[in-house]
């Protein structure tokens, strides 16, 4: 092994330790030996079992349920390698918590994207690698270098594959066209927006659709699915527009609440997700199928250690 290998090691939290494993065969090195766990009382306590001095080290970590705990893990392990002399800390996060609020849509609002981009810095981490962000713009929260990921060649690839004809894709909203019309491109299908009105947080009413969904196959893509109230209701109101058949997609599929009951009673023919948040066994249905980021991730990761440009993976 040569001295530029030698220097990269994979250390992973709690909270996506398959996927972590996954980037490491990909790679073909070992997981970093690591203990990860909880005092008595609750506080985070993290154990290095190897040296990583002078090393270029990447912490896979997405900051998913249980955020608070996720993201206090990804902190204190960032301190601990910086304090053992590793040569720079990379932070992956395949999932980036607290992205929704990005900004002040309300007096006296917070904006916690920010917030955890400068303590995810005072930490001491020298660069970020993550995956289709809520807000693109929260790449410029952070002061260092940020690699952001794309999951849509992910899901292009996954439904070119399945042949399906007359394609629709939809946005379930107009922050989401740029995301629909990439998915579109790859597609070579036209694009159609829901434009929908929410009355209050994880509450959407859809009103009405732009663009021509009778008799098509219809495909919502959107980057996170949380409660699944509005990607369920997109789906009815696409059928009740003339749509063939709806299937749906994201990239992080957090799942909270009454999501997966939803999932199962909705009229949605397949719903295609990611593994940048993992699912627990109880959250698994026949009709949502799971695309690993393994392979996206760690080509990112030997282009970052390499020097080369990441970009060119979405050419």
């Amino acid at each position: 092994m040569s001295d530029q290998q030698r220097r990269l090691q994979i250390f992973s939290c709690n909270s996506n330790p398959d996927l972590a494993k996954s980037i490491c065969e990909h790679i073909g090195i070992p997981l970093g030996d690591a203990q990860v766990g909880k005092f008595s009382d609750g506080e985070i306590h993290i154990k290095l079992n190897e040296s990583v001095r002078g090393s270029d080290v990447y912490v896979i970590q997405s900051t998913c349920d249980p955020v608070n705990q996720h993201l206090m893990e990804l902190l204190v392990m960032v301190d601990a390698l910086r304090r053992a002399s590793a040569r720079t800390i990379n932070v992956v996060i395949p999932y980036y918590g607290y992205a929704r609020q990005d900004r002040k849509a309300r007096a006296r609002d917070p904006i916690t994207a920010k917030l955890v981009a400068n303590l995810i810095q005072t930490a001491g981490a020298d660069r970020v690698i993550t995956m289709d962000l809520h807000a693109t713009q929260i790449q410029g929260f952070f002061d260092i270098p940020v690699d952001h990921l794309l999951g849509v060649p992910i899901l292009a690839s996954y439904f070119k594959d399945k042949g399906l004809e007359n394609i629709v894709v939809v946005s379930p909203d107009h922050g989401g066209v740029v995301r629909a019309r990439r998915l579109a491109e790859r597609l070579e299908a036209p694009i159609a927006i829901i434009d929908k009105r929410r009355p209050e947080p994880n509450v959407a009413e859809v009103m009405n659709i732009v663009g021509d969904v009778a008799g098509r196959t219809a495909i919502i893509i959107d980057d996170i699915i949380d409660t699944a109230g509005t990607i369920t209701l997109a789906a009815n109101a696409l059928l009740d527009h003339g749509a063939k058949e709806v299937y749906t997609c994201c990239t992080h599929p957090v799942f909270s609440g009454p999501a997966i009951e939803r999932i199962r009673e909705s009229n949605i023919k397949e719903m295609v997700v990611t593994d940048t948040i993992p699912l627990p066994d109880h959250k698994k249905l026949d009709k949502i199928k799971v695309l690993s980021v393994a392979s996206l991730m760690s080509e990112a990761i030997i282009r970052v250690h390499n020097e080369q440009s990441v970009s060119k993976l979405f050419d």
